[in-house]
């Protein structure tokens, strides 16, 4: 349609703020303005409503009227449109692409660059917040903690985040100058620390003739496997010192001590409250399932090698956890060997009353050494004393042979710690009992393995 026409259907429409004309008599009606800018792309004329008293010359725009007035054009939009409440007269202004273009596209970069720049300015803030951040808290462990970077010779160790490496100067001073002996043994003496934290450790000093035997290289062999292994009745190592000729291991400290302390306070000089069967019973499966994962369910196969009372811990709840592991021989899955089997080794490991007979003999160690431990750690839970008494295996022996005979019997009560003056569960008595002396069988290829075991004791967890 023609211009006019065009034009009288924008002045007719309230909706109409804007229309555009091109040269092929083609009419495009606006009611949404966005920037005002046009483009070579689409020729023709732009045609603006504005009020009829808008004369800015300076602008140079064409004002288009019926009538000349002060030289410009202006076309007045002077009858009222139908539906329109015109407070003012309107007039269409000409938006010539030549200067609009021009004129419109120069505010546009400069706000553009601004915005770049403003974003730039608060990514870099952002990131130097940051750096600062990771920094502080860098320097915040570093002096609150007994912490200290890495020697040369420590690279090649693999450890995880939360495994710490501690200087000798550091393990002096958390003990107070090594003052508070916890235990000791053929292995190690072990002792209470305090780090600077807070948090109260047990710091487990190798013997010097264990440390000749351990070399840096062997340690942190063990320790890389020993730093991710994580199961709740395994006591946690959370560091190490491997400086010089000290070999040293921080563990979490464990409120109750040993099994053996509770269970034989006649031993030990204490006077603790008799372990009821139920905790007993809860004890037994705890160790059972820490062995389990050992002997089958972490990275390596682990064997314990001194699985007894003294190396069974209780936390503030009786829940057990397995100390002293990880140091005795470690089995790579790739090793040659049957699954769980060790070379023949020339050094027995272990506590006499505890060992299997496989110790004394040329057959390759395998994890049914650590079955056999716990078989006679559970004949112990259940008698209340010594099994092993003197440390001799013909003890081990007789009291696995009254046993059987007791169970043919089916006089169970008998063999249960007087202490408990009768107050246990006879199924579980029974499941236990059994279980113990198939442990303690003599050919190790009819001993159980833990996991076995561990379901033969859940069996029974409710009876």
């Amino acid at each position: 349609m023609p211009l006019h026409a065009c034009a009288g259907i924008c002045r007719a429409s309230c909706a109409c703020v804007a229309f555009q004309h091109k040269q092929n008599m083609e009419c495009y009606l606006k009611n949404v303005l966005f920037n005002g800018m046009t483009f070579p792309g689409l020729p023709g004329t732009v045609y603006i409503k504005v009020p009829a008293d808008f004369v800015v010359p300076e602008f140079h725009v064409h004002q288009w009227q019926a009538h000349v007035h002060g030289g410009l054009d202006l076309l007045k939009l002077e009858d009222n449109v139908h539906g329109c409440a015109v407070s003012v007269q309107e007039v269409l202004l000409n938006v010539s692409h030549e200067h609009a273009g021009e004129a419109s596209a120069k505010p546009v970069w400069p706000y553009l660059y601004g915005f770049l720049s403003a974003l730039l300015v608060v990514e870099a803030v952002v990131i130097g917040l940051g750096c600062c951040l990771f920094s502080k808290k860098g320097l915040f462990r570093s002096s609150s903690s007994p912490v200290y970077p890495m020697d040369e010779g420590y690279k090649r160790i693999l450890l995880t985040s939360s495994f710490q490496r501690y200087s000798y100067a550091a393990i002096k001073k958390a003990t107070g100058n090594f003052a508070d002996v916890l235990g000791c043994g053929w292995s190690a003496v072990v002792y209470k620390g305090i780090l600077d934290d807070g948090r109260v450790v047990a710091v487990k000093a190798l013997t010097a003739s264990v440390s000749r035997c351990h070399g840096e290289e062997e340690f942190e062999a063990e320790l890389s496997v020993i730093s991710r292994i994580y199961h709740m009745n395994l006591v946690r190592i959370i560091g190490c010192c491997s400086q010089g000729k000290h070999r040293i291991l921080v563990s979490e400290f464990i409120e109750n001590g040993s099994l053996a302390t509770m269970l034989f306070p006649e031993d030990n000089g204490g006077d603790h409250d008799v372990l009821g069967w139920s905790q007993r019973f809860r004890i037994a499966v705890g160790v059972a399932r820490g062995l389990a994962y050992l002997h089958s369910e972490c990275l390596q196969w682990i064997i314990h090698c001194d699985m007894k009372p003294e190396n069974i811990l209780l936390d503030r709840d009786l829940e057990p956890k397995i100390t002293d592991f990880g140091l005795a021989k470690l089995l790579d899955r790739s090793s040659s060997h049957t699954r769980g089997e060790a070379k023949p080794s020339r050094r027995i490991r272990g506590t006499r009353g505890y060992m299997a007979p496989e110790w004394v003999s040329s057959l390759a160690v395998s994890d049914k050494v650590d079955v056999y431990s716990f078989g006679v750690v559970l004949l112990e839970l259940v008698r209340g004393f010594r099994v092993a008494d003197g440390g001799q295996d013909a003890d081990v022996r007789a009291v696995v042979k009254a046993v059987r005979e007791k169970m043919l019997s089916g006089d169970v009560e008998d063999l249960v710690d007087e202490r408990l003056a009768g107050e246990c569960s006879r199924a579980q008595v029974k499941v236990v009992l059994g279980t113990a002396l198939s442990c303690l069988e003599e050919d190790r290829s009819r001993r159980p393995s833990m996991s076995a075991v561990v379901q033969a004791l859940v069996s029974v967890e409710d009876a």
